[in-house]
């Protein structure tokens, strides 16, 4: 699940094209819009019953839990950080183009920082690299 890598190891394999401080900033602002933008975006897909943001989110726990306690209380946070902004969003703002714009402008934004950079993002050589960003943004290691 996690590669046999530990928490450390993957933060400070991610920090290694993360290191320019602009993109740091980008990446600062950008994974949390990502994030929060992929949850909305399911939010009001249901599939058994249930909404798809949920069934996602315990999808990926396991990935987390295998990481130890401190990435899954984080991203627990997050997570619930997404779902209480989606249980007040304002019904007169439509959320599914609002979170397709979050989503593709907060891509946009973290290739910019890539390019500035100077690197490829991560999760082109590890597709497990797109969750390790949100942890690598609080807890910023490297």
């Amino acid at each position: 699940m996690t590669s046999g890598k530990t928490l450390d190891q993957w933060l400070a394999e991610y920090s290694l094209s993360h290191g320019h401080p602009a993109n740091r900033i980008i990446h600062t602002v950008c994974v949390p819009a990502i994030l929060f933008a992929s949850i909305a975006l399911l939010w009001n897909v249901h599939l058994f019953g249930l909404r798809a943001a949920y069934l996602a989110m315990v999808l990926v726990a396991p990935f987390y839990l295998a990481l130890g306690w401190l990435a899954s209380i984080v991203m627990a946070g997050q997570l619930l950080v997404c779902v209480l902004l989606l249980s007040v969003w304002p019904h007169a703002v439509p959320l599914t183009a609002s979170a397709a714009v979050i989503f593709v402008a907060a891509w946009i934004g973290q290739f910019v920082g890539h390019a500035i950079e100077g690197r490829r993002p991560k999760f082109l050589q590890n597709i497990m690299f797109l969750l390790i960003g949100p942890l690598w943004v609080v807890l910023k290691h490297g």
